[in-house]
């Protein structure tokens, strides 16, 4: 393999606290109390309409669902560099990969909007080889473009990627940009999910065994 790409909630960083805040913000400003992180977190690498069914059993067929959604997002867009931080293990694995010669970069399906201002707070803006949000493309995961575009932009072959999701979608479009595809057990993970059926060429329970796969 030639460059590591990640997904970003869930697998490069922990972005569930903020996630939560936001959403309980937003639960208080309507009467509502304060789920708890444990609650929140299996929703947080599914985007806000996951939030909005959690936080209010919204679904966008409903008549709220759009306006509380953009709501919802204007105050994560106000809190998102509040507490976000690498998952454990994950600045040691970064750090071996690039002793390895090897460049790293980041697809993921939060917008733009999100995306940029995250990431430069956490400085990985600087050392990730390149960085496509969901909205660079026509078609998020699990379509495969913005993997694809993430390789033109690289000037990277699909197929010397390796793209590490905690996702169905993360291992279907990676399959389907023709990269090798690592599964993180760590992420944002539903008891009710069955990662083991999602097909990854590869399980990992913890960033660092990322490291020892790259050497073999």
């Amino acid at each position: 393999m030639k460059a590591v790409l990640f997904d970003l909630d869930g697998t490069l960083v922990d972005t569930a606290p903020d996630l939560g805040y936001a959403l309980n913000l937003q639960r208080e400003k309507y009467g509502k109390p304060a789920l708890t992180d444990a609650a929140i977190r299996p929703f947080a690498s599914h985007g806000s309409k996951a939030l909005m069914q959690i936080g209010f059993g919204l679904m966008p067929e409903d008549q709220d669902f759009l306006s509380m959604r953009d709501e919802y997002l204007d105050i994560y867009e106000s809190v998102l560099t509040r507490a976000p931080v690498l998952f454990e293990g994950m600045r040691t694995t970064l750090d071996n990969i690039m002793d390895l010669g090897l460049p790293w970069g980041i697809v993921t399906n939060k917008p733009g909007r999100f995306t940029v201002p995250l990431i430069a707070s956490m400085g990985l803006d600087q050392q990730a080889i390149c960085v496509v949000s969901g909205d660079d493309a026509s078609k998020p995961k699990p379509s495969p473009e913005t993997l694809l575009l993430a390789c033109e932009r690289a000037k990277l072959n699909p197929s010397d990627c390796w793209y590490v999701g905690d996702a169905a979608r993360d291992i279907e479009a990676g399959q389907a940009a023709g990269m090798k595809t690592v599964l993180a057990l760590y992420g944002y993970i539903d008891q009710d999910d069955q990662p083991l059926t999602w097909g990854a060429d590869t399980l990992i329970n913890q960033p660092q065994d990322l490291i020892g796969l790259l050497k073999e």
